[in-house]
């Protein structure tokens, strides 16, 4: 049995790799350590509480004292643990920096104290900053540009600085924007869907012309997967679907899909520093073997159906703490 750490398994892209990796290995055991801030939801895992292969630790990545006590029973660590929302990170950046930066460093040192096999690090693509035209290859240089992406460069660069220094076996993947089921409603696609099921505005930053690369959630933890079996220790590894829609084209698809009418999209001042486009070059992981099995439209389909289904998750996160910040952050 390969023992697995994944931080931050209660968030959206940790959560949903969880239920992947039970459901697809059955030589697997997983501890989940999060610290279940805001985006922590245990909900997203009910349906696994009881599964003897998966347990919950209640803690921060940030605790060295747990975190040393966990290792030594540990094969792989997959760190998902980060404060991710830019919005946030302008508003609170030091949050970013302790979670992301000394939460990382944390349990590397605890790593390198254990022979650990494989220390899977789940960075983001933008660490790279803006592109007009073309794409980002992994060696290009990392030009983050709100505080969110420049603690999740550190992160990036320190888990590489211990692959050279101490040859701990690291792996860093660098994902384009996902999207699927548990996804928290600050997001783009989460709220404009659950904003226009409950016939509210869909608040566009801008133009709404800015483009990301849109990965469904279950071909990011197959990447991830697949990097664990076929990766080389310290390189890098750029996943993308290579499906590039501006936020109003994304806008347009949620309105169309639900009909709901045009009129629910309203336009507010553009966030402080707002990259225009983002685009990775997936040519190294694709040359080892991997691609997407979903296309964006049927992944679309699929994430708006969840949310249709699950109305009672998503309600009660905005109808709570949330939905104040909501109102304030967009002025509502």
């Amino acid at each position: 049995m390969r023992k697995f750490l994944v931080t931050g398994g209660a968030g959206f892209i940790g959560s949903n790799f969880i239920h992947y990796m039970l459901k697809k290995h059955d030589d697997v055991t997983i501890i989940n350590l999060d610290k279940l801030t805001y985006a922590g939801n245990l909900e997203n895992l009910k349906d696994i509480e009881s599964d003897p292969r998966y347990s919950f630790i209640k803690g921060d990545i940030c605790d060295k004292k747990l975190v040393e006590q966990m290792l030594p029973e540990v094969d792989i660590i997959v760190n998902f643990a980060a404060e991710s929302h830019v919005d946030r990170s302008i508003g609170a950046p030091d949050d970013f920096i302790k979670t992301d930066i000394f939460g990382t460093f944390v349990l590397l040192e605890a790593a390198r104290k254990n022979s650990i096999q494989k220390f899977i690090q789940i960075s983001t693509d933008e660490v790279y900053g803006s592109i007009e035209n073309g794409s980002f290859k992994e060696t290009d240089p990392l030009m983050p540009s709100s505080p969110y992406s420049a603690s999740k460069a550190g992160a990036d660069r320190l888990c590489y600085s211990y692959f050279v220094t101490y040859k701990l076996p690291i792996v860093i993947t660098r994902c384009s924007n996902n999207f699927g089921p548990y996804q928290y409603p600050e997001k783009l696609i989460p709220l404009f869907v659950t904003n226009a099921i409950e016939n509210k505005a869909l608040p566009i930053y801008g133009d709404g012309l800015n483009v990301r690369d849109w990965i469904y959630v279950e071909d990011h933890c197959y990447a991830i997967d697949f990097l664990i079996e076929n990766g080389l220790e310290g390189e890098v590894y750029n996943i993308g679907a290579g499906s590039e829609k501006t936020n109003l084209e994304i806008t347009e698809l949620i309105l169309h899909h639900l009909k709901k009418p045009a009129s629910l999209k309203t336009f507010v001042t553009d966030r402080l520093g707002h990259d225009r486009r983002y685009s990775v070059d997936c040519t190294q992981i694709r040359k080892l073997g991997w691609k997407p099995h979903h296309s964006f439209e049927d992944a679309l389909g699929k994430t708006i159906q969840w949310y249709i289904e699950n109305e009672h998750w998503w309600r009660k996160i905005k109808s709570g703490e949330y939905l104040e910040y909501y109102k304030k952050q967009y002025k509502l």
